[in-house]
């Protein structure tokens, strides 16, 4: 199983940095929507994913896949980490406090509604 979450993991974090690219050339310098978009989709995915296996629509085999990997490695708090601490260095504090509380929110949030839906 653990060949599971390396594959699906490999393939999150594949797409996670073209897509970042993509986003990143069409985006404001000042908040960092690639990170805050894939994150709020990456969570939503997950949510969706969760209810599938709790209702067992979805096996194990893809909940490993997809959810610990992909949606593992799509996803990162280390970037968001880096990216929160960039903007205090640069005194964007009130562009910091924005992301990180939106961040928070709209993570939990999209998790929950996947899981509604």
């Amino acid at each position: 199983m653990l060949w599971l979450i390396g594959l699906g993991g490999s393939l999150g974090a594949g797409t996670r940095y073209w897509l970042g690219k993509v986003l990143a050339d069409r985006a404001s310098r000042d908040f960092p929507i690639s990170t805050w978009l894939m994150n709020t989709a990456g969570s939503f995915l997950l949510g969706l994913l969760l209810d599938g296996y709790l209702t067992a629509q979805i096996g194990e085999s893809l909940w490993l896949f997809a959810g610990a990997g992909f949606c593992g490695a799509f996803t990162t708090f280390s970037t968001f980490g880096y990216e929160t601490v960039k903007l205090l260095v640069a005194n964007k504090v009130n562009i910091a406090i924005l992301y990180v509380l939106t961040s928070v929110l709209t993570g939990a949030s999209a998790a929950l509604l996947g899981l509604w839906l």
